[in-house]
C-alpha cells in the first residue's frame, strides 16, 4: 500500500484530513501517474479491511472533505469497490462493507445443496413457470423437434434472505409429463427429477461469461444497473447421455466467485 507522507490536518468534525495530493508525492518522475480516484480507492481498501462486514461507510460528502477531493472522485472509487464486491450499496440506506463472497465449486449439484453446504439458508422464489415452443437452437439442445413444448422455469435465488441469482431452466415437456405440478411440490428441480421421474443428472457442459445487469435484473437482485454479472450456461445430461436441461443462471458478480480443481493427466 502506498505510504502517506505529510501531516494530515484535522477537520472541525474531529476526523483527520488526508489530502490525496500528498500520496505518492515522492514517487520517481518516471513512475506512471496514478489517478486520484485510484489513490483514494487504496485508502478506502485500508478502511474497509479495518471494519467488520455490514459497517456503514461515511457519506460521499464526508469522504470528499476528509481526503480533500471531489465527490466525483469519491463516487468513482466507491463504484469500483462495489463492482469488486468489497462494498455493497443499499438503495435509500447507504454504502456498507460487504460480506465475503460466496465461493461455489463448479460441480453438478443443485443450488439448494450448494447453499446448505456453505451454511446458508437457501430460498427460491418462482417468478414464472410455463410452457413455451422450442426454437431451432433450443430444440437441438434438448433433442426435440422445433416447435415442441418446453417447460420454462424462471426463479429468483436467495441466501439468508439476500438475492443472489436469477435462474432460467428449460426441460422437454413430453419427457416429463406433469413436471410443473411435481416441481411445485418438491421445489428443488433436481430432487423432483430424481424422485418423480427417476432421472439423475451425471454430466454437464458449463460455460461462464460476464454480462452487465439490465434494469430488470438489477431490480430483482437489488443492485445497480450495469453491475458486472456472471452468466453460467449449463447443458445437463442424464445417465443415458440424453439431454435433460438447458439452463442459464445470472449470478451477482459482487457476491459470487467460482472455484474449480484442475488435474493434469
Amino acid at each position: 500500500m502506498t505510504e502517506v507522507r505529510g501531516t494530515p490536518s484535522r477537520h472541525a468534525g474531529g476526523y483527520e484530513r488526508t489530502p490525496l495530493s500528498d500520496i505518492g508525492r515522492h514517487h520517481s518522475a518516471s513512475a506512471p501517474r496514478i489517478p486520484k480516484y485510484y489513490k483514494l480507492k487504496e485508502l478506502l481498501v485500508e478502511l474497509i479491511l479495518s471494519l467488520p462486514p455490514g459497517s456503514p461507510l461515511p457519506p460521499e460528502r464526508t469522504l470528499a472533505e476528509k481526503y480533500e477531493t471531489s465527490r466525483t472522485t469519491v463516487r468513482q472509487a466507491l463504484a469500483e469497490l462495489v463492482v469488486e464486491g468489497r462494498l455493497q450499496r443499499i438503495q435509500g440506506k447507504g454504502t456498507f462493507v460487504a460480506k465475503p463472497k460466496v465461493s461455489q465449486e463448479l460441480q453438478l449439484v443443485s443450488y439448494t445443496e450448494d447453499m446448505r453446504h456453505h451454511g446458508l439458508h437457501p430460498e427460491t422464489r418462482i417468478l414464472d413457470a410455463g410452457y413455451v415452443s422450442a426454437d431451432e437452437r433450443l430444440a437441438t439442445l434438448l433433442a426435440i423437434r422445433p416447435g415442441g413444448r418446453v417447460l420454462r422455469i424462471h426463479r429468483l435465488r436467495l441466501a439468508d434472505g439476500e438475492p443472489m441469482s436469477i435462474d432460467t431452466s428449460h426441460l422437454p415437456a413430453r419427457r416429463f409429463p406433469g413436471l410443473r405440478r411435481e416441481f411445485a411440490r418438491h421445489r428443488s428441480l433436481y430432487e423432483t427429477l430424481a424422485t418423480a421421474y427417476d432421472v439423475h443428472l451425471t454430466e454437464a457442459e458449463e460455460t461462464i461469461e460476464t454480462v452487465l445487469a439490465t434494469p430488470h435484473d438489477a431490480q430483482l437482485l437489488g443492485v445497480d444497473v450495469g453491475l458486472p454479472m456472471l452468466l453460467l450456461s449449463r447443458h445437463a445430461f442424464d445417465t443415458t447421455g440424453q439431454p435433460v436441461e438447458w439452463a442459464q443462471s445470472l449470478y451477482r458478480g459482487d457476491r459470487y466467485k467460482f472455484i474449480t480443481r484442475l488435474k493434469r493427466d
